[in-house]
């Protein structure tokens, strides 16, 4: 067998795809090239490739594999229904294994480093002052792509980490702050704890909690997914209903079946902020606000609409609030964000955050709701800054107060 890890690609999960092509219309890097090798059935084949030890896992098969977004699209149209996005992962774990020197920096960065509260601290504290000081204008073209897509940071922004409130009438909350959301995009989680609360949850923030470890699991590092995996199963899954505020956090903790002992059980009661939003607007624990507030583009992060299948929830949230819901992209194709898509393959998550800004664009809508910072800071970066962009959990907090204050 040429595979060396325990989470490698099965024979089952390569002998469901039946090589029909319905994904190629829906996969981001296939409508860019035209290439086979950039399908997700193109990738497929390499890995059945290797799994029959035809190929080797070598540079050619990882370079093949580091084109992918990663952005599960191809699942919910795939008739064989295969799961592609966790026999990427395995084919990624193998390439960590067997071609040496690949991503060492890497794997120190998305394991201790995003897993370090005292580290991702200095680098808010770093980027915040160079914020301030208007240093990010001189970084390098593709890292100034990226500050111009950040929100304003705090050198020490109010972490949420250590909260425990709210009455739990409606049971308790877990919620995992989330390594670069805590620190970057704090008021999303601020605002989840206080629109939770105030549906009757008891909400907890456990100081025991760590990085969801998707961004190590996407890249291939695994040994670093299965340790923050096992920490947080430990940290959160005691409560009634764990919640992340960001989709791609969201979307790998219901994946964890496969990355702990414990982590199907907690996966099972795990669900996106969105979804624990509008289930308390649907059960009336949440209002519904009378007022028009006009229009909000909504664009679907990958790992929310492909990963969890969480279409109508965002929509209901931002609709509940008083707002008109305008679609740009029917497809929901991928925005190029993709976790560390930008700083890996800069030219096609450049071409792709082109596409989906004009998207934007042609609505005439300068309001636009992402549910991931991701996406965010993605859309920022490409429209500029006569466009904001929020979670949607944030409008309708900015709609129930607006109301409540009139």
């Amino acid at each position: 067998m040429p595979w060396v890890t325990d989470i490698h690609p099965t024979t089952e999960e390569l002998n469901a795809c039946v090589q029909c092509g319905l994904c190629l219309p829906v996969c981001p890097t296939f409508r860019l090239t035209g290439r086979e090798t950039a399908s997700p059935r193109g990738r497929l084949h390499a890995m059945s490739a290797v799994h029959q030890g035809l190929v080797e896992v070598d540079e050619a098969f990882a370079s093949i594999l580091d084109f992918c977004l990663g952005c599960r699209a191809c699942e919910p149209v795939c008739p064989g229904l295969v799961p592609y996005g966790r026999a990427l992962e395995g084919a990624r774990a193998e390439i960590v294994e067997q071609v040496p020197g690949r991503g060492n920096r890497r794997r120190w960065l998305l394991g201790a480093g995003l897993g370090s509260r005292s580290l991702m601290g200095a680098a808010t504290t770093a980027v915040s002052l160079a914020q301030r000081l208007g240093l990010t204008r001189l970084a390098p073209g593709r890292l100034r792509r990226l500050a111009s897509g950040m929100r304003k940071l705090s050198a020490r922004p109010p972490a949420t980490v250590g909260h425990t409130g709210g009455s739990g009438d409606a049971g308790t909350i877990a919620l995992l702050a989330g390594c670069i959301q805590d620190q970057w995009f704090g008021g999303v989680n601020h605002t989840a704890i206080e629109l939770l609360e105030r549906a009757g949850h008891r909400v907890t923030v456990p100081v025991t909690q760590t990085c969801c470890g998707a961004l190590a699991a996407h890249d291939g590092k695994a040994a670093e997914a299965r340790r923050l995996a096992e920490r947080n199963v430990r940290a959160l899954g005691s409560a009634d209903l764990v919640v992340a505020t960001a989709a791609g956090c969201s979307a790998h903790l219901i994946g964890y079946g496969h990355w702990a002992d414990g982590g199907q059980a907690m996966a099972s009661k795990t669900v996106d902020v969105t979804v624990a939003v509008a289930r308390a607007i649907e059960e009336g624990r949440l209002p519904r606000l009378r007022g028009t507030r006009g229009p909000i583009a909504v664009q679907d992060p990958c790992h929310l609409r492909h990963g969890q299948r969480v279409v109508d929830e965002p929509r209901m949230i931002l609709r509940a609030a008083g707002y008109e819901v305008v679609e740009i992209d029917d497809a929901a194709l991928c925005c190029g964000a993709a976790g560390i898509y930008t700083v890996l393959q800069p030219e096609a998550s450049e071409r792709l955050g082109n596409q989906k800004a004009a998207q934007v664009r042609s609505t005439g809508v300068s309001r636009v709701s992402s549910a991931n910072p991701g996406c965010e800071m993605q859309l920022r970066s490409h429209l500029g800054s006569d466009y904001v962009v929020r979670h949607p959990i944030e409008w309708y907090a900015m709609a129930v107060d607006e109301e409540f204050a009139g």
